[in-house]
């Protein structure tokens, strides 16, 4: 029987934990949590508006905090319960906020990344089941191709020895080069076609410029605008969105016209789902804004966690070194093939500490529709709702040892009231990631395929610190440099 593309294709493994005391975890680079007036000078003396900085050291703490001073007011959540009742929203009160709207609705219109209410249940349940039955050895074959090439360039980078040479390393970044290596195996996962071709090529470049560009949280405006209040783009993001749905418009043409063959494939899924309520198809408008959620989405989250990923295996290289001997163990020195997913604990343990510590959403927002209460805070209409992965994430009365890179801590109860919930990088209640499986076998795979082949070295170290932009990225890119094992 083929194996179907579900959460529960991959069981979890159990394997002795390997428990290291407090004073040798490693610390990631992260703001030092400080009062309020301290964490907004901290702001401004910065610059570039940076939501991490400007977090206090209460909201490490507390279940609820409001988040210092702002015309709105903004109330950051931690409580998984809480999180659950406002992402549940039953009363429909607690939409997605005006301002992440604002900043991604030119590229992936009222699509599923955005909307909000019955818009929403309803591409949900179309998209839901195009998902739950994608082959994941199909997905797997597109992801194994992707990394097989990147590996050539890799070692064009790498530094080596010979009996006859000895080759100096090239210093590249690690940002792109994650975006790069994960926006090729999402184009061959969406439509069957590597990231060479002109016109996925076009698509990547123009992403990394709305990426890079677009105004997502702008400080001034959180603190000082009006609720719903319109977002100016910058006119280079708004002309690269149009050249995006342009460019997704043609490459989905083709698939559309009759007698198209089958390219099991996601865009062949979404475009065979029906709403089982109407029986209706999503409209082309619909696929592109769609398609555009998983580029965006199947790209960059995922590129935001390796990035981190593999700063941290070059500032701890006997965690680079486990992560390589486990591989080599279980594939016998040979290549990752898809039955070794699910026995490699330890890298999925990697993965899913690193997006403990450095989750792609930092913050999920939603608005108050009407005055309200949440938990015991009365909240009024218009305030920004910040549901807050990277607080609860580090939050000392869920994890110990909070802030420190412990990868075994998820072979015991983890957190510390065992509420998974507490655990939200891939979203939590009604709103969990339908790629989450798709992200986390790639994410296993890519680690486990480099740290078996390479070795990474941070020439940068002492400058990177995380910021929140549309994913939590380095304020600076990461030069890195390889040598082959």
């Amino acid at each position: 029987m083929p194996q179907v593309y579900t959460e529960s294709a991959t069981p979890p493994v159990v394997h002795v934990s390997r428990t290291m005391p407090v004073t040798e975890l490693y610390r990631p680079p992260a703001p030092t949590p400080q009062s309020p007036l301290r964490s907004l000078v901290r702001v401004i003396r910065q610059g570039d508006g940076d939501l991490l900085s400007l977090v206090p050291a209460e909201a490490y703490r507390e279940p609820l905090t409001w988040l210092g001073y702002s015309r709105r007011s903004i109330l950051l959540i931690n409580d998984s319960e809480l999180c659950r009742s406002v992402l549940a929203d039953r009363d429909e009160i607690f939409p997605k906020n005006d301002l992440m709207v604002g900043a991604l609705e030119g590229l992936v219109g009222d699509s599923l990344f955005v909307s909000s209410g019955a818009t929403w249940r309803r591409q949900r349940r179309m998209i839901d089941p195009a998902f739950s039955q994608l082959r994941i050895d199909t997905a797997f074959r597109s992801m194994v191709s992707a990394v097989d090439d990147y590996t050539q360039l890799l070692d064009g980078h790498a530094a080596s020895a010979t009996a006859s040479a000895t080759t100096s390393a090239t210093a590249f970044s690690l940002d792109m080069a994650m975006s790069h290596l994960t926006a090729d195996i999402i184009c061959r996962a969406i439509f069957s076609q590597t990231l060479s071709t002109s016109v996925a090529r076009d698509v990547f470049d123009d992403f990394l410029l709305f990426e890079r560009s677009v105004a997502s949280v702008n400080l001034r405006q959180l603190i000082f605008g009006k609720p719903w209040a319109a977002v100016q783009q910058p006119e280079p993001v708004v002309n690269a969105c149009a050249r995006i749905r342009h460019h997704i418009g043609t490459l989905l043409d083709p698939r559309l016209a009759d007698g198209a063959p089958a390219m099991n494939d996601i865009v062949d899924a979404v475009i065979a789902a029906r709403d089982a309520e109407t029986g209706e198809a999503f409209t082309r408008e619909e696929l592109i804004d769609q398609i555009g959620v998983f580029f965006l989405a199947g790209h960059e989250t995922t590129a935001s966690v390796l990035t981190w990923v593999f700063f941290v295996l070059s500032q701890q290289p006997s965690i680079a070194d486990r992560i390589a001997d486990d591989v080599n163990a279980v594939t016998d020195g040979g290549a990752v093939e898809l039955e070794h997913i699910r026995q490699l604990p330890y890298v999925r343990n990697v993965f899913r500490e690193v997006l403990r510590l450095y989750p792609p959403i930092t913050f999920i927002p939603r608005v108050a529709l009407k005055a309200t209460t949440i938990g015991d805070r009365k909240v009024k209409r218009g305030a920004m709702i910040m549901i807050s992965p990277w607080t609860a994430h580090r939050n000392a009365l869920l994890w110990e040892n909070a802030d420190r890179f412990n990868p075994d801590r998820f072979d015991t109860q983890c957190p510390r009231n065992g509420d998974s919930g507490a655990h939200m990088s891939f979203g939590i209640g009604p709103r969990v990631c339908v790629g989450a499986s798709f992200a986390t076998t790639e994410a296993v795979l890519i680690i486990a395929r480099l740290a078996q082949r390479y070795r990474f070295h941070t020439s940068n170290s002492d400058a990177v610190r995380p910021v929140a932009r549309l994913t939590t990225r380095p304020a600076t890119e990461i030069s890195v440099t390889v040598e082959r094992r």
